[in-house]
């Protein structure tokens, strides 16, 4: 397992200069990411909506051949993460208490990956990517989802190692 020293904890291996829709595979398989956990609200689709746009159900279709996929959201509305996750088909988890690691290592256990080969994706710095970075994955920051904004431009990643 990866441990990052302390004062790198809220900080994202990789940031997406737009929303999760702008995050391109490749940018993950660079550094060998197998397995991807998202956050829900903010990240796929706004808090105030319950279903998720055409636009990022297209989006996480084309990840599903290179990558097991996970929701893992800090939301206590069991009910709503669970018809998003169904409507997704996806497994979900939903009360994480991030920064907490229990529900990443839950899930990372269920993808039976290496830490390592896990990147976790979200819109919160306090949230996802510090509960991320104290598991060791590879995290990405997203800006987070607006309602009724879908963006259709190509991807831009800026990545701290270049």
């Amino acid at each position: 397992m990866v441990h990052k020293p302390w004062f790198k904890l809220l900080q994202p291996d990789l940031v997406v200069a737009g929303t999760v829709l702008r995050l391109q595979p490749e940018a993950l398989l660079e550094w060998r990411v197998r397995g991807i956990i998202f956050d829900v609200d903010g990240t796929l689709l706004p808090i105030q909506q319950a279903e998720v746009d055409p636009a990022v159900v297209a989006w996480l279709e084309q990840l599903r051949p290179q990558f097991q996929i996970w929701l893992v959201s800090n939301n206590i509305n069991r009910n709503r993460i669970r018809q998003i996750g169904e409507s997704l088909d996806l497994p979900h988890i939903h009360r994480a208490g991030k920064p907490s690691r229990r529900a990443l290592r839950r899930a990372v256990t269920q993808m039976g990956l290496p830490v390592e080969a896990v990147a976790m994706v979200g819109d919160r710095l306090l949230t996802d990517i510090l509960a991320g970075n104290r598991l060791g994955l590879v995290t990405v920051l997203v800006n987070s989802l607006l309602a009724g904004v879908v963006e259709e431009k190509p991807a831009a990643i800026l990545d701290p190692r270049s």
